[in-house]
């Protein structure tokens, strides 16, 4: 994974609608931005060319291909000669199609590395109520691309809790996870197939979200379940002289779990759906390693949106759910 948020032209490549993220970088735009605008403001606006490899002795590498950012001659990596590179625009122009009518709007856009690997937040209408109460879960989709052929362009469907701004991993469909790689190949009927797809998917997906969110939201742990359920997810290790640091992360989140950020709202108060957003507003609001503030910014976001952080999260959601029964 890059270590770093992108730079273009020295400014860091991040742009976003709404308050300041965590790391205070990149662009602030006052209204959700178009394509179009988002491009722009995320410094995304470069081109990606393949160029042959040679050795340093003039040989030429046979079948690799070397992707190279066209603004700045940077090197992003090296790929068979089949690749086909996704253009920043086209990824963009991709997100478009999913909603017909040109409605949808990013909220964050930016690149990490040397501009490798690029991501685009998008907010779908509506939102999800929670039990019919005041605790709301907006609906997003998340589509990334790595220029340097490391992963496919893939869209994930990534709802964030309103009232605390943390961002819920969950795997809900047999076979279909949390979303959807996608093949791009230049086609322009296969682009809108592929779209049309992934806006199904989403549909569905948030449909599932909103009746498992209900029942999360519907059932009260006793004592002995949350000690079991936070025990699943932090362990004691097999070392005994260690089991301090799993110790204090579980009394963390027994603390969380009464005292989160809109956990006191009635309808929600004590139930699994808080359980669960403990566990995410741990992995939120912890502090993340790195050698600057822009380091570890881009450590936490990797880690929330595609590491390990949403890798617990996910096993967090199919615990709660197997307990609240």
């Amino acid at each position: 994974m890059p270590a770093n948020i992108a730079t273009t032209n020295g400014k860091p490549a991040f742009a976003y609608f709404g308050e300041s993220p965590w790391h205070k970088l990149g662009q602030k735009l006052d209204a959700p931005a178009t394509a179009a605008e988002a491009i722009i403001a995320a410094g995304l606006d470069y081109e990606i060319t393949l160029t042959d490899v040679a050795t340093v002795d003039g040989l030429m590498v046979p079948r690799t291909k070397a992707v190279v950012r066209y603004d700045n001659q940077s090197v992003l990596g090296t790929v068979s000669d089949r690749y086909v590179p996704v253009q920043n625009r086209q990824a963009f122009g991709f997100l478009d199609a999913v909603v017909a009518d040109g409605g949808l709007r990013y909220h964050t856009a930016g690149a990490l590395g040397r501009g490798e690997k690029i991501f685009l937040l998008a907010k779908l209408p509506g939102e999800i109520r929670v039990k019919n109460t005041d605790d709301m879960v907006n609906k997003y989709l998340l589509l990334s691309n790595a220029h340097d052929g490391s992963a496919a362009l893939r869209v994930l469907f990534t709802p964030v809790r309103v009232v605390c701004q943390n961002t819920l991993s969950m795997a809900l469909r047999q076979g279909q996870g949390d979303g959807v790689s996608i093949r791009h190949n230049g086609n322009l009927t296969a682009k809108i197939a592929a779209a049309q797809r992934v806006l199904g998917l989403a549909t569905k997906f948030y449909d599932d979200a909103q009746s498992k969110i209900d029942r999360l939201a519907s059932v009260y742990p006793t004592q002995a379940q949350l000690d079991t359920y936070f025990k699943v997810l932090y362990p004691d290790p097999e070392d005994a002289s260690d089991n301090g640091r799993a110790k204090e992360t579980r009394e963390r989140l027994h603390g969380l779990f009464e005292g989160g950020i809109g956990h006191d709202m009635p309808g929600i108060k004590n139930t699994f759906w808080c359980a669960y957003n403990a566990v995410t507003e741990l992995l939120d609001h912890r502090t993340y390693r790195g050698r600057n503030e822009q380091e570890r910014a881009s450590n936490r976001l990797q880690s929330i949106w595609w590491g390990t952080a949403a890798k617990i999260k996910e096993q967090a959601w199919e615990a709660a759910l197997d307990l609240a029964v």
